[in-house]
């Protein structure tokens, strides 16, 4: 089997080619060609010899993820499914905004996590992706757009791993393939403008600090453990409580004044009442964070709903009135399902949840009709 250059780092790619008795250069020469060129192939690869190109064809290869679908939404948004072998695939989408563009990219096929509003999370799971086939992901977002890239030149200005899949289960190649995000002879991009988005899985929070200083976003969604046991079943294991006391210690590590961004979709008449604003205010009272408000996005066999524009003002301006630097996030994508917690892909579901769900609303149906 042919070694994958495009999940290496610059360190493992250097041991690399020593081992095939090149200098170290060559494999800078290499990794900055790929990831910075977005070149594939070793024959455009001008100041190579023509013997180590014919090593590399033999040996390696720089293969993406393959794109089965690529569709534009009105509002601009694009969405990606791409193939990653065995019939699985993930979803990834671009959202430009003004000068911005920021790629949101999958780290599992599936989730293993199951929010309850969450489309991803109710097809179940099939496996974690490689380092290879996350870098993957925005090496494919930077090359759609025309090519070759001129060195300097930026298609996707921020990443976001809030795409299909808890990062933090597949930590690893999730870590590996941030440190080449941020990598200035890679994509060259700053640890602002990298994030991690976490349901809360605080060893893994604790961990992380020990190898990025990227941004750090919580999906939080409650204001108290008894609503969140229910929307985000890993808070049965990790409460509230010991989350936001992980996300201190990170920010502290990071020895910054970085403000954590708390995700919470506003679901109609389960976690929005003015009621649970208050609670919220109160339990980030000493967490230097800012708020991300997220009206539901709505997908096939949900009974949730989303709220109404009045309850998500009443909601915003309360804990603007707080004190909060408070924002809600703008719907992009929904005609194209690209939207935050519509990404589905394709699962070959190890858990059977897909299955179990559907039987379960049969039954309901069944009951209800009969």
């Amino acid at each position: 089997m042919k070694t994958n250059l495009l999940g290496m780092s610059l360190d493992a790619m250097e041991k690399f080619f020593v081992s095939l008795g090149e200098k170290p250069y060559r494999a800078r020469q290499v990794f900055q060609w790929i990831h910075q060129k977005g070149i594939s192939n070793f024959n455009e690869m001008s100041n190579l010899s023509k013997d180590l190109k014919c090593i590399l064809e033999e040996k390696t290869e720089i293969k993406p993820p393959e794109i089965v679908y690529e569709k534009d939404s009105k509002d601009g948004t694009r969405k990606w499914v791409l193939s990653v072998g065995e019939g699985d695939l993930v979803e990834m989408v671009l959202i430009p905004e003004g000068k911005r563009a920021t790629l949101c990219v999958s780290s599992q096929v599936g989730c293993a996590v199951d929010c309850s509003f969450c489309a991803t999370g109710k097809q179940g799971f099939s496996r974690n992706l490689s380092t290879a086939e996350i870098i993957g992901q925005v090496w494919v977002a930077e090359n759609s757009f025309g090519t070759p890239r001129d060195h300097g030149s930026k298609n996707v200005t921020n990443i976001v791993m809030m795409g299909m899949g808890e990062p933090l289960l597949n930590f690893e190649p999730v870590t590996e393939a941030m440190n080449l995000m941020m990598h200035d002879k890679a994509y060259g991009l700053s640890k602002r403008k990298v994030t991690l988005s976490t349901s809360g899985l605080v060893p893994m929070i604790d961990k992380l600090s020990e190898v990025t200083d990227a941004a750090l976003t919580i999906s939080l969604h409650a204001p108290n453990d008894k609503l969140r046991d229910d929307l985000v079943p890993l808070n049965k294991k990790y409460p509230i409580k010991k989350l936001l006391d992980a996300v201190t210690r990170y920010v502290e590590k990071c020895g910054d004044q970085r403000k954590t961004t708390m995700e919470y979709i506003l679901i109609n008449k389960v976690n929005d009442s003015l009621d649970n604003a208050k609670e919220l205010a109160e339990i980030l009272r000493d967490i230097p964070s800012k708020i991300n408000l997220i009206p539901f996005n709505p997908f096939p066999g949900t009974e949730y709903k989303r709220p109404s524009n009045m309850r998500v003002e009443t909601f915003k301006k309360f804990l603007q009135k707080q004190g909060y630097i408070t924002t809600v996030r703008t719907t992009r994508g929904e005609d194209i399902m690209a939207a935050c917690g519509q990404l589905v892909g394709k699962v070959n579901d190890k858990t059977r949840r897909k299955e179990r769900s559907q039987n379960k609303r049969k039954r309901i149906s069944t009951k209800l009709i009969g």
